[in-house]
């Protein structure tokens, strides 16, 4: 049986006519188990979506067979799956069922069909992205009782669709069901694939090799396979007059979940958390309460973890009105840490997109100040791949130069891993 814990960070004192209030809350997951043992098998899906479109190369070709391949060998026995081939329309390439269930149960025998039908994969046609989400939908929808729906989507080229259908397909999707998303080469738009992973709970990379493909594939799926609990809400009370500012994902990466509130009560909202492994992830929770007197004090939010209707656990972010200026000038470290790492996420993408429209200046402040957070928050990843972006001259600064030859897997190494964070260093 899963268990969850919470815990609050905060400095809780708040000056003279203080409204807002700002709390990290990291939940803990212990004892998930398996996407088998939380359901017998029955709750959980698996979809593997391949592009086989006319742009994938014989090398690109071969390495997502060998992908999908060892992607399909990781799943368990018992749980339902199926593969979609993806090019101007979407294909159910295995199971062979033309109606009932479009998905069949993870076994020795199907394992292998499986696998022989994704060896005789070939590219042809063109890319609409639209079709493969709603064909997963359809797939998922197929088989009663599968409730942890999971897929991985690779794709090596940009969306050939009229505008609005992907966007018209993703919404469909969202809150269905999760997929991972990984891009091979250069040629995808990251920007595009990003919106596919962050409505769906999942994740965005870059594969600039294909000899990459394989272990990018198995970690994917063994993630999955590891995720024990379906699905579960972040629940944010506050009281009467209160207001949300905001609700954010800040680790392990940053996923703004504000938008995605549905009410519980009038008090109440809950957003979206997806599957859960064995895992901790921290959340940046923002309220601003109406200012009281001096020595008061108030519950400014209730925070819990709630799977269906039952609430597992909890945490209180309160707030105290002082007149010590000691204890309502500190800013708790964690508040300070993430709110670095969102900041640092926005300075990198706005400072890429302005590179690509040609505002050099844009860009090397945006940028500047990127390398300057991610200095200042410990996020060696990002300051790794920011530095094959741009010259650094002073880090602490932030005064940084654009390199003028910068190969575009690395400009879309770090643009992919933008919203990774790195946790404050104890």
């Amino acid at each position: 049986m899963a268990e969850f814990d919470a815990t609050v960070y905060q400095n809780e004192f708040l000056p003279d006519g203080g409204t807002d209030v700002n709390a990290i809350v990291t939940v803990t997951c212990t004892g998930a188990g398996s996407a088998v043992t939380s359901g017998g098998g029955a709750s959980a899906g698996e979809i593997i979506i391949v592009d086989t479109s006319g742009s994938m190369g014989p090398s690109t070709m071969a390495a997502a067979r060998q992908a999908a391949a060892t992607a399909v060998g990781e799943i368990l026995d018992g749980v339902w799956f199926a593969v979609i081939a993806g090019s101007d329309r979407a294909m159910l390439a295995y199971p062979p069922v033309s109606s009932g269930p479009g998905m069949v149960r993870m076994s020795a025998q199907t394992r292998a069909e499986a696998q022989e039908a994704i060896s005789r994969f070939v590219g042809s046609g063109g890319t609409a992205m639209s079709t493969w989400l709603d064909l997963a939908g359809q797939l998922f929808s197929s088989v009663e009782g599968v409730t942890q729906r999971h897929a991985i989507l690779l794709t090596d080229g940009e969306n050939r669709e009229d505008a609005g259908k992907l966007d018209t397909a993703i919404q469909r999707a969202t809150g269905y069901f999760q997929c991972d998303c990984r891009g091979a080469g250069t040629d995808w738009q990251v920007e595009e694939v990003r919106r596919i992973s962050q409505a769906l709970l999942g994740t965005v990379d870059i594969i600039p090799t294909p000899e990459t493909m394989v272990e990018q594939f198995r970690a994917m799926m063994q993630a999955s396979m590891s995720r024990g609990v379906a699905d579960a809400q972040l629940r944010v009370w506050t009281p009467q007059g209160a207001q949300i500012l905001f609700v954010r994902q800040v680790a392990p990466t940053v996923e703004d979940l504000t938008g995605r509130r549905t009410d519980v009560n009038p008090l109440t909202g809950a957003y979206p958390t997806g599957a859960w492994a064995d895992e901790s992830r921290d959340y940046h929770v923002g309220v601003r309460v109406a200012a009281k007197a001096i020595g008061q004090e108030q519950l400014a939010a209730r925070v819990q973890l709630a799977i269906g209707d039952d609430v597992i656990t909890q945490a209180l972010v309160k707030a105290t009105w002082s007149g010590d200026s000691e204890l309502t000038a500190k800013i708790d470290q964690q508040v300070a840490h993430y709110t670095g790492q969102t900041e640092l996420a926005e300075m990198i993408q706005e400072g890429l997109a302005a590179k690509a429209a040609g505002d050099e200046a844009t860009a090397t402040t945006k940028l500047g100040r990127a390398v300057q957070l991610a200095a200042a928050t410990g996020n060696e990843e990002a300051t790794s791949k920011l530095r094959k972006v741009v010259d650094v001259d002073d880090e602490r600064e932030g005064t940084v130069r654009l390199k003028r030859a910068v190969a575009k897997a690395d400009e879309m190494a770090l643009d992919t891993a933008s919203t990774k964070t790195t946790r404050i260093k104890k």
